[in-house]
């Protein structure tokens, strides 16, 4: 066993030392789970070890190492695959590393460290951010910490306290060492059964794939039985459903043990597995029935956390082929709570402890109409709609966008309802435009900040957009139907007056209207 450092893991990977097998599965990690692990790097919490296989021999087949092509090695020998710890190394890599081009990293988010919080903190101290919700004096890229010319760049704008956390954090990070073990052999039947091994013997394998091995009877294969169950999703925008392994692993350990902690994964059984993947498997259906009917959204993309799944496959979950029936109460008591856990943003952090108390409380909802599942604090302001920019992959602008589907929104030009169930399964920003367009606004000497807040941001369809173009709301309302004008402006929770008003004017009007609209769904 040896350790090797960042800057060293770095190297290897560019020099094309450290390349990853095609019978190993590709980079799966959210940028959620990259910001947990350099939160467990940072606290110095155990991470296991990387398997490492050196040969002499390349494979003719290899894998991306995530978002990046791997170059071809500097050197003959020796070639190190990782057999396993993909996923930490591919993290470090894309965090930190600073010479090569990802292929593809348009959904890509860096990771942050937010300043001022304590070590000892066990809230995590680290965040993936878009470029629009960034503050620098509060949030430091940690993909400086290994460029000296970017690192002293931006801690440039920081106090003298801030500058001291911010070194420390450096030091930290450059004294991390991964434990890595290596295998040395050109047999490869032998790192055939040793990786099988670690298929099987589970010691270093992610939870679910625990749960697969553990659950398995000769008449019950969980990996099999999800394979089933995404083709029955397949084509309703859930599809991908199947394949979310970690949020999947969350739905039975807290249908079943009321807990989605790590530790809570330890104590099932592959019977309980067994006995409940019935009813699991309803709730989920049932569950994805109700977002799509009650909350007009039709893509697991465009839900805001879908960590709240969860929550809700306990109080859907039933044996009953038909689904769980509930009431007029329970169903009002749910979509307040879906409401309340979005703008409060319950789910952003404190997970596990928000499931636990989530799912009791989904639990007594079954049992009793009349209770209230959703008694946390949640305060929406008007800067909501205006400090928050439209990024497609950021959790409040998918808030904004389940609002706006809420209201069954209609095509400005045509005023025919916008079919949701198409738009948002394409899970895509080209059906959601300015209402003031953003070339109009940039003559207008606009800033990007300014263009791009929230309350400037419906549904459009393409087709509309091409007509408007860059078009003053004045200009462009000759091409709506004059009899429908009023009905298409409240469906987007727009002012009457709106293309007859200044932009400030429309913006101020707007984040009110939008702000009494949220706070009635919670209320």
């Amino acid at each position: 066993m040896e350790g090797l450092s960042i800057r060293r893991i770095i190297d290897k990977i560019t020099s094309g030392e450290i390349r990853i097998p095609s019978f190993q599965r590709g980079f799966v990690w959210e940028e959620d789970d990259v910001a947990f692990f350099m939160d467990s790097l940072f606290k110095g919490y155990p991470i296991g070890a990387v398997l490492l296989w050196r040969t002499k021999e390349r494979l003719l087949n290899e894998r991306n190492l995530g978002h990046f092509s791997l170059p071809e090695p500097t050197k003959d020998y020796p070639v190190d695959y990782v057999l396993d710890g993909q996923q930490r190394l591919t993290s470090i890599f894309s965090v930190f590393q600073t010479e090569l081009t990802p292929k593809d990293d348009s959904n890509w988010k860096d990771i942050y460290y937010l300043i001022g919080n304590s070590k000892n903190s066990q809230e995590l101290q680290f965040m993936p951010l878009v470029k629009e919700e960034v503050d620098l004096k509060k949030h430091f890229p940690i993909k400086t910490l290994f460029d000296s010319v970017e690192y002293r760049r931006a801690t440039e704008i920081l106090g003298d306290e801030e500058k001291a956390e911010i070194d420390k954090l450096q030091e930290i990070f450059k004294e991390i060492t991964i434990p890595v073990q290596r295998m040395e052999t050109d047999d490869k039947s032998i790192v055939a059964i040793v990786f099988e091994r670690i298929n099987r013997a589970g010691v270093p394998l992610e939870s679910f794939q625990l749960l697969t091995a553990w659950s398995w009877s000769t008449d019950f294969d969980l990996q099999e039985k999800l394979d089933e169950l995404s083709g029955e999703l397949s084509g309703c925008g859930f599809d991908g459903l199947a394949e979310d392994q970690d949020l999947l692993m969350k739905c039975f350990t807290g249908y079943i043990l009321g807990n989605t902690s790590p530790s809570a994964m330890m104590e099932l059984s592959g019977e309980e597995i067994r006995d409940n993947f019935a009813k699991i498997k309803n709730g989920l259906k049932s569950t994805i029935d109700f977002l799509q009917k009650e909350l007009h959204l039709y893509s697991l993309s465009y839900i805001p956390y879908p960590s709240m799944m969860v929550s809700l496959v306990k109080f859907f979950g039933t044996d009953k082929v038909g689904g769980q029936l509930y009431s007029d109460k329970q169903r009002k008591q749910l979509i307040k709570w879906f409401w309340k856990s979005c703008f409060s943003r319950r789910y952003s952090s404190g997970v596990n402890n928000a499931h636990q108390t989530d799912i009791n409380a989904m639990k007594k909802l079954r049992e009793n109409e009349d209770i209230d599942i959703s008694t946390f604090k949640c305060d929406i302001s008007e800067s909501f709609f205006t400090d928050n920019q439209f990024y497609i992959n950021s959790v409040n602008t998918k808030t904004f966008i389940a609002l706006l589907a809420s209201r069954s929104p209609r095509s400005f030009i045509s005023g025919a309802k916008v079919d949701l169930a198409a738009t948002l399964k394409l899970s895509s920003s080209k059906e959601f435009h300015h209402i003031f367009p953003d070339k109009y606004l940039q003559r207008m000497g606009r800033e990007k900040r300014e263009i791009y807040q929230l309350a400037n941001f419906c549904f459009l369809n393409n087709a509309d957009n091409q007509k408007i173009k860059d078009k003053s709301p004045a200009e462009y309302v000759k091409y709506l139907n004059p009899e429908s004008i009023s009905e298409i402006l409240d469906a987007a929770i727009c002012p009457e007056n709106t293309f007859t008003l200044s932009y400030d004017e429309f913006i101020n009007e707007r984040k009110k209207m939008l702000t009494n609209y949220a706070r009635s769904l919670i209320d």
